[in-house]
């Protein structure tokens, strides 16, 4: 039956449809215009206590940098306001073999990323009229000493017999900061403030590429939606205004990375977006808050500023695990990643993992493709009956069609006994190649001899090419019923194709897929000889 080669072609251009949908879903929005700011260093904005979160003009140059450095994360803060205007990623290095490490947040003209947070309402420190308050820190520098688990950093304001203490708090090992707001109302009547927690970044989108898609802009997550991403072409076009009863929080993420705050407080909190000019903003507004006169009270929030990681992530906050974006095949690739760093846990080498975990998931499914190139085998022995019946035939495609399932009926043979174990093995290909596309775990890891990024293309081609040879073998050895010389050269073509499209995939991914092969040749050798015994011919 001709139709048996073509359903198989079909399955597996739809597998490559559905990369490319997916590809085209993560890589939107388009780029937008890029702001520029007009001085190096740019204090954060202020949004009122309305529904508006209308803001004050950016108020220049600050007057007072401070830096605060942990294990794995160095901040700059501006004391004007408080915020975190630079995060280094201490463990992570920006460029392959380079000793400048990544920068996540950052304040420079051609790119602003910062995260910022301040006390509004009528006894807060910011406001559209006042402006950002000028915190006072005790030194120009802290940094978490030997043998000390948690680093404490307080910048302090007095104002109108009112004392506020905004706390950082990091951890060794930790990509949490908490950020803390502690009032001490010395007056005689009640203190009323709200503090709010944004992320402010241009409105821009940096594409990525077909291979390597990326995505940069906003995701929240509230008790009614455990993720959703709000691009900034969303924010344009509407501003974002959402409640947040227990659990929730306003990110901005980008490939391996994100940022995000996480309300503290009891009661409902309100996570919005906003744009002005050529920012776009995300964040949350924290519930009111009185303070008693007398009293003292302590506002708290936390801000993730690092790498993916999973299971810090979910212990920082429900869902914050899920900006690991594997799609609606979540509930694959998230086991998937779990045993790939298993493995790697064992073996030390994230290459001998990903070759280790194919070698698995294709032992897994062993099963699926012994019945598919059975029923092939199958489906060739019968191609002089379907010929003869063709002829004897003619056009009566009624008649042919009724035949043809009395004869599948008689011999026992599925005619999509070849074609449903590929569609079954769909959804785990996919699944796998998002896993390894989102691992953190890979960028800038090394495997063996020239390939030292295993997030990087390779660099000499050498993996594409064999993963192309491997392909073109596996398509000599497949039984095939094709006959129409036109078909026959486009699955000719077809290893040529993706050998090219494969070249600027990333060098991980590659290694998963030729070794795949490798394991197909294998098997098919096994299937192949078994199938010769029981008399049934494969060529």
């Amino acid at each position: 039956m001709d139709s048996q080669r073509n359903i198989l072609l079909i399955a597996l251009l739809f597998v490559s449809f559905l990369l490319f949908q997916q590809w085209n879903m993560d890589s939107n929005p388009q780029p937008q215009s890029q702001g520029v700011a007009q001085q190096t260093n740019i204090s954060g904005d202020v949004p009122s206590h309305s529904d508006e979160g209308q803001t004050i003009p950016d108020q220049g140059s600050s007057k007072h940098l401070i830096t605060i450095t942990t294990d794995v994360l160095a901040l700059t803060v501006d004391t004007q306001g408080g915020d975190i205007v630079e995060a280094k990623l201490l463990a992570y290095n920006n460029e392959l073999d380079s000793t400048d490490p990544f920068v996540l947040l950052k304040n420079i003209q051609n790119h602003v990323y910062t995260a910022q947070s301040g006390l509004i309402g009528a006894n807060g420190i910011d406001s559209a009229t006042t402006g950002r308050a000028q915190l006072h820190a005790t030194a120009d520098s802290f940094t978490l000493p030997a043998g000390q688990d948690e680093l404490r950093v307080p910048l302090t304001y007095q104002k109108d017999g009112i004392s506020y203490t905004k706390t950082f708090v990091l951890k060794r090992g930790s990509y949490a900061v908490d950020v803390d707001y502690t009032i001490d109302n010395k007056t005689d009547k009640p203190a009323t403030v709200q503090m709010y927690a944004e992320l402010k970044q241009n409105l821009m989108d940096d594409g990525g590429s077909l291979t390597m898609p990326t995505y940069r802009g906003g995701a929240y997550s509230t008790d009614e939606v455990n993720y959703k991403k709000y691009s900034f072409d969303e924010m344009q076009d509407k501003n974002l205004s959402l409640e947040i009863k227990q659990h929730g929080w306003a990110a901005m993420m980008q490939h391996y990375f994100v940022s995000a705050w996480i309300p503290r407080e009891q009661g409902v909190s309100n996570l919005y977006t906003r744009t002005v000019g050529d920012y776009g903003y995300m964040g949350v507004r924290l519930p009111m808050t009185t303070i008693a006169a007398g009293q003292t009270d302590t506002i708290q929030s936390t801000l993730w500023v690092g790498p993916k990681l999973q299971k810090q992530m979910e212990a920082v906050a429900p869902n914050l695990n899920l900006t690991v974006d594997y799609g609606w095949l979540w509930f694959i690739a998230s086991p998937l990643h779990s045993l790939l760093s298993f493995i790697h846990g064992l073996v030390g080498n994230w290459g001998v993992a990903i070759i280790l975990l194919t070698f698995i998931v294709r032992g897994a499914m062993y099963p699926l493709t012994k019945a598919q190139y059975t029923s092939m085998a199958k489906m060739r022995m019968l191609q002089p009956k379907l010929q003869a019946m063709r002829e004897r035939l003619g056009d009566d495609r009624q008649r042919m069609s009724q035949e043809m399932m009395e004869l599948y009926k008689k011999e026992k043979v599925n005619p999509l006994g070849g074609c449903l174990p590929i569609l079954l093995q769909m959804p785990i290909f996919i699944a796998l190649y998002w896993a390894l596309m989102e691992s953190v775990e890979l960028r800038h890891a090394p495997f063996f001899g020239w390939i030292h990024d295993l997030s990087a293309q390779d660099p000499y081609y050498v993996l594409p090419i064999l993963m192309g040879i491997t392909m073109f073998m596996i398509q000599k050895m497949s039984p095939t019923t094709v006959t129409d010389p036109m078909q026959q050269k486009i699955m000719t073509f077809m290893p040529v194709m993706f050998t090219f499209f494969f070249l600027w995939f990333p060098a991980g991914l590659v290694l998963y897929w030729l070794v795949s092969n490798i394991v197909t040749l294998i098997q098919q050798t096994l299937i192949y000889r078994s199938l010769e015994k029981k008399g049934l011919h494969t060529k």
